[in-house]
């Protein structure tokens, strides 16, 4: 008798592992805070800045999350500098186990602009499927499905507009997942754009990742690439640093203060420009980024 399969990464987590090394943790783009409290009643908040240092342009979300776990509900409330008030509202294992329900919702009152998504995400062993249904977009009708065996996974995508009638987009994807390593490769845009991404742990403190893009419009026939790795200095520092085929190296690191307390410094240097008189862009861009986490 075969063991149960694990439930496998839902479609936008295949290849995440790289994802996330080559970029995450690279505050390239100014200065930015964030701040995290969390009350008695179960009750969070977040506050989140971020001044761009190209355009000077100061941004900011406060957002506020209350969750009844015994009855898996969840609701989030955030309001932008930019006037957007957001609402989503998520019941989870509740009308059958591994089910999740949402709907997400959005409003600019000065522009009247208003969007209304409702998803759901169904997973179980080997198994991991999402759907969503955007209500003034179309309205359009997106699913996904993850399938996963002993660490193999196969995945595919589609997009339905509804007021059409024919399908917009669609994307297939193959991976691996292992302890130490995963790969996966995606045919996205209508099987127009291949990408192909790589991920290894190395040993304890070490982690390594590459992702390879085609892209006939943006790559003028040819395949970027780009290469990272990440290293641990201790546990509570660790530095990061990839280059793309371009030639920008980009550096991070990050560094616990205390519990609770992060700061993640970013630079992004364009070795071909080197000689660009402005220190700091066009050409080349430095950022910190600071985290409370209450």
């Amino acid at each position: 008798m075969s063991l149960p399969q694990p439930v496998p990464p839902s479609w936008k987590d295949l290849g995440k592992s790289s994802n996330d090394l080559l970029n995450k943790e690279y505050p390239f783009n100014g200065a930015s805070l964030e701040v995290k409290t969390l009350t008695p009643s179960n009750v969070s908040f977040k506050v989140a800045g971020n001044k761009d240092s190209k355009s000077d342009i100061i941004t900011g979300d406060l957002e506020g999350k209350w969750a009844d776990k015994a009855h898996g509900l969840t609701v989030t409330q955030t309001w932008t500098t930019s006037n957007i008030l957001r609402n989503t509202v998520e019941l989870e294992n509740q009308i059958a186990k591994g089910l999740k329900l949402d709907l997400a919702t959005s409003l600019a009152p000065e522009k009247g602009a208003k969007t209304a998504v409702l998803g759901s995400v169904y997973k179980q062993s080997g198994f991991h499927t999402r759907a969503t249904l955007d209500l003034f977009k179309g309205p359009t009708f997106t699913a996904d499905a993850v399938l996963g065996r002993d660490g193999f996974l196969v995945g595919a995508e589609a997009a339905y507009n509804v007021t059409e009638g024919k399908v917009t987009r669609y994307a297939t994807a193959v991976g691996f997942n292992a302890p130490q390593y995963s790969v996966a490769v995606h045919a996205l845009n209508n099987l127009k754009v291949f990408t192909a991404s790589y991920y290894q742990r190395i040993n304890g403190d070490v982690e390594a990742g590459a992702k390879a893009v085609y892209d006939p419009k943006s790559t003028a026939g040819g395949v970027s690439l780009e290469v990272g790795t990440k290293v641990y200095l201790d546990r509570a520092a660790f530095i990061k640093a990839k280059i793309n085929n371009a030639g920008v190296i980009g550096l991070g690191y990050t560094q616990a203060l205390r519990p609770g307390v992060k700061a993640q410094f970013g630079l992004a240097i364009d070795t071909q420009k080197l000689n660009d008189p402005t220190p700091v862009g066009p050409s080349h861009k430095v950022g910190v980024n600071f985290v409370f986490d209450a």
